[in-house]
């Protein structure tokens, strides 16, 4: 469990240098997207994926990694048809990182106690299910947005 939160807080601030390095150090590219997003979806995967096995629950894994994906597909999509790219809603990837690193945390302290442990397949339940709301309300703004698009085409 030390390990998979520190790969997860490791994996956030490779994200922040990355970004700092692109923006602030003037070495922003145009693959720079691409290198920015790919590394990413596989990092959510991966660390989803396996927290699902590690609590025997598979299918809960892949379910979570499966609306992380489409979370950032969502967005992504957004951007592709020329509306600004939004990054709301409640289970985001800073929002899955945090719940994740906590119920390692709290996994850990299950199993000192000599509990069983449920904080980590509650916790894939919510990114699961947060995923899924976020995937229905960046696709609602992202509808919003492009029907205000029309419209102050048409009157313009």
């Amino acid at each position: 469990m030390i390990i998979a939160i520190a790969c997860i807080q490791l994996r956030l601030l490779c994200n922040v240098i990355d970004g700092l390095v692109a923006v602030e150090g003037g070495k922003k590219s145009i693959a720079g997207p691409i290198f920015n997003e790919f590394p990413d979806r596989i990092a959510d995967s991966v660390l989803l994926v396996a927290a699902g096995y590690g609590v025997g629950l598979p299918s809960l894994g892949w379910a979570a990694a499966l609306f992380a994906a489409l979370t950032a597909y969502v967005r992504v999509f957004g951007g592709s048809v020329g509306v600004p790219q939004r990054f709301i809603g409640p289970m985001a990837k800073q929002h899955r990182m945090a719940l994740l690193t906590l119920a390692c945390v709290a996994t850990i302290v299950e199993i000192m106690l000599h509990r069983h442990p449920v904080c980590l397949a509650a916790a894939l339940a919510i990114i699961a299910a947060g995923s899924a709301l976020t995937c229905v309300t960046r696709t609602r703004a992202l509808v919003q947005d492009l029907h205000r698009i029309t419209e102050e085409k048409t009157h313009a």
